[in-house]
């Protein structure tokens, strides 16, 4: 990782150079077939990755589903092993690092963006789909008749991708939405239940954090993103999770700075000014009032 550098934020066009190593830490331009969306089958280019694949951010949503073998990937500092009949939903900002998958691997990994959906409301997929969320757990184990519809969808969504020379992207995101359909009916029920208004401005806020952290650090600033009062901010995260806004800020500040603690080659003081614009005492102080260690304890225990 370039000293200078946070953990990578990758648009489409990057994601080539990443994938096969070519770029780390940086990235650079490589090209895609449509910037808003891509699809192949695992199996077609897992011999040219090599894994782990370090920590970074992606501004698409994606999705890796395994007919066969097993990966281990992680959302945000929790790792997840997944394996066959099974998906994982990464939403678009959040930290990933993608350690390993196996030699036997077979499915289909696919990104797009929500560009794709202009017919939708805003923030609608969020609100009506579980996984969108940040929160949400990843992995999505998929039923024997599932599996069945889900394939089908994924494998119409290639055969579009690779057979056209111009991409019909209506018929792609009509596609992808009874994708959607289909992986929410693999849910529990209680993930199903529609959210209140306050629950959904604090997914808002969630998401607004993990793409400005580095930019915005005061609750009034994400209050304005959201053109709502920081008032009626904090009421809506305290009413969706007992906590305050504030509180939820410090969890992805710390996040932000465990990460960049684990992965990146900054010193503790590098980290302090580029991300809290903070002397290393007052980021010391900060960072064992959340976590309970300093951060030199935590860059020992890795």
């Amino acid at each position: 990782m370039d000293r200078q550098e946070k953990i990578p934020v990758l648009r489409p066009e990057d994601l080539n150079d990443f994938h096969y190593k070519t770029i780390k830490w940086q990235p650079t331009i490589s090209q895609t077939k449509h910037k808003h969306y891509h699809v192949n089958r695992i199996e077609d280019f897992i011999h040219k990755f090599s894994f782990p694949l370090p920590p970074h951010r992606k501004t698409v949503h994606d999705i890796i589903y395994l007919k066969k073998g097993t990966s281990r990937r992680s959302k945000g500092l929790n790792k997840y092993d997944f394996h066959e009949s099974q998906l994982f939903f990464l939403p678009a900002f959040q930290i990933t690092e993608h350690e390993a998958m196996s030699v036997d691997v077979e499915g289909f990994f696919l990104h797009f963006d929500e560009k794709l959906f202009p017919f939708l409301p805003k923030n609608y997929l969020n609100d009506t789909f579980h996984f969108f969320q940040l929160q949400s757990s990843p992995v999505i184990s998929i039923s024997e008749k599932g599996r069945i519809y889900i394939e089908q969808i994924l494998e119409r969504l290639l055969n579009l991708y690779e057979d056209e020379e111009e991409i019909n992207l209506n018929l792609v995101a009509t596609y992808l939405f009874v994708l959607f359909e289909e992986i929410k009916k693999e849910l529990p029920a209680e993930k199903k239940k529609t959210k209140n208004a306050y629950f959904q401005i604090t997914e808002q806020f969630k998401n607004a954090l993990s793409q400005h952290i580095y930019q915005k650090q005061n609750v009034t600033d994400y209050a304005q993103i959201l053109n709502i009062s920081p008032n009626y901010l904090n009421k809506c995260v305290k009413n969706s999770t007992n906590r305050t806004a504030q509180d939820l800020l410090n969890e992805m500040l710390t996040l932000e700075a465990k990460t960049l603690l684990k992965f990146s080659n900054l010193q503790i003081s590098e980290i302090a000014v580029k991300l809290f614009d903070q002397t290393p005492s007052n980021f010391s102080r900060f960072f064992k009032s959340q976590t309970g260690i300093t951060p030199k304890q935590y860059l020992e225990m890795y």
